[in-house]
């Protein structure tokens, strides 16, 4: 009876086993297929390939041509002869009236011709001097506005020269952060794959150590039941 009752216990072990066996190899298979079909799903609605420079645009339409702003300040300089011509007007009346004052007083012509000479060479010196002074101002005027022109000239050019940089210092910083976002959230999709994917890894060897137990469980089984029919029957059936 002894062996009998054995038997019978290893028996009911085995079945114990295989079942518990045969629960851990469902359980394992479920969540290898949950695994499998979560990490597809990660697969599927992984982020598009972008490319970063994709918004660059042509900064040259920026390059205006400042050709106009440039003149030519001496272009339209005249000689100063108004101020020549009133002044030669004022000696002519001053040499009129001197005359006349000649005339009146019964001085010679000796005297007349000598004024009037010296009259002549004043209003030529005059004349000159005044001449000068003016083409001496139209000068330095053309040349204040030149200089003027040239500042204006650099002053656009620099203000230019900073647009287009600040363009394209706007378009590589579009770019490297489209590229730091893709490559953040591209290392984060994948992190979360291989964790999935590694969950999927464990509980297949869990579902094969499961087979592999039901499998030894169901030799058990076996075991006890020819144990048990040996016991039973000792002479055989």
């Amino acid at each position: 009876m002894g062996g009998v009752g054995s038997a019978i216990g290893g028996v009911i072990t085995g079945v114990s086993a295989k079942m518990e066996a045969d629960r851990a190899y469902r359980s394992a298979s479920q969540e290898q297929a949950r695994r499998e079909a979560e990490l597809n799903s990660l697969e599927q609605s992984r982020q598009p390939i972008v490319n970063p420079y994709a918004n660059y645009s042509d900064l040259s339409d920026m390059a205006a041509n400042l050709g106009d702003m440039v003149s030519n300040p001496y272009a339209n300089m005249g000689v100063a002869t108004q101020a020549a011509k009133m002044q030669a007007e004022e000696a002519d009346i001053s040499l009129a009236n001197t005359l006349d004052t000649i005339r009146a007083t019964g001085a010679g012509a000796g005297g007349a011709t000598a004024l009037a000479q010296a009259a002549l060479r004043s209003k030529k010196g005059v004349a000159a001097s005044i001449e000068q002074q003016e083409a001496q101002n139209e000068k330095l005027a053309a040349q204040g506005q030149q200089n003027m022109e040239r500042m204006q000239m650099a002053e656009a050019q620099r203000v230019q020269a900073i647009q287009i940089s600040e363009g394209q210092r706007l378009q590589a910083g579009e770019a490297a952060g489209a590229d730091y976002t893709f490559r953040a959230r591209e290392g984060r999709e994948v992190a979360k794959m291989d964790r999935v994917a590694a969950l999927a890894d464990r509980a297949y060897y869990e579902k094969r150590e499961a087979k592999a137990a039901s499998q030894a469980a169901f030799g058990n089984i076996m075991s006890g039941v020819g144990g048990l029919a040996d016991s039973l029957f000792p002479g055989g059936i």
